[in-house]
């Protein structure tokens, strides 16, 4: 199971994108709201329905934690602080964690990003404390993903699907979505 994290102000076209090209891509994905509703409005005024309330989620079973940005959306994830202390100790046991747009920032405050190459929404560097900047659009560094925007989505999630069903699910996906 893999949990893809809403928050009131997440970017729309990142969460949508991510879950869907995982679906596809036959990656078992749950939308997870940190609200106390299952309706959560992004940034952009669009309400989605996600699957599970942050108290109902098994981090335990969980092989990916990935994070949209937008903001508000990545100050909410920050704030909640249930969510944060569960992301420290998920990546310490060296699984995989994903961010993207401003939500790498996450990543710079809680230690997390120190000493790996990370990326960010541009001009948002100063928020990826202790990391090895790249301007690349999408960087994996261990256990840690990142990517710079709504833009790139689809590219930040057809990499996700590669760690997690490998090349060959990757590149069969990217032939019927019709990318080169």
């Amino acid at each position: 199971m893999v949990y893809l994290h809403l928050a009131k102000g997440f970017e729309e076209i990142e969460a949508v994108t991510i879950a869907d090209i995982l679906r596809r891509g036959g990656v078992s994905i749950q939308t997870v709201s940190v609200e106390e509703d299952l309706l959560v409005t992004g940034g952009h005024n669009i309400p989605v329905k996600a699957d599970l309330l942050f108290e109902d989620a098994d981090y335990d079973t969980c092989e990916m934690m990935i994070f949209p940005g937008g903001m508000p959306g990545t100050t909410n994830l920050l704030n909640h602080r249930e969510l944060m202390e569960t992301l420290v100790r998920f990546a310490a046991g060296g699984k995989p964690i994903a961010a993207i747009c401003a939500a790498p920032m996450i990543f710079g405050k809680t230690g997390l990003a120190a000493g790996k190459h990370a990326t960010i929404f541009p001009g948002m560097e100063d928020e990826l404390k202790g990391a090895i900047l790249s301007s690349e659009r999408v960087v994996a560094d261990g256990n840690m993903i990142t990517s710079q925007g709504p833009g790139t989505a689809m590219e930040f999630a057809l990499a996700l699907v590669g760690i997690l069903k490998g090349e060959s699910t990757q590149q069969k996906l990217k032939g019927g979505l019709i990318i080169k």
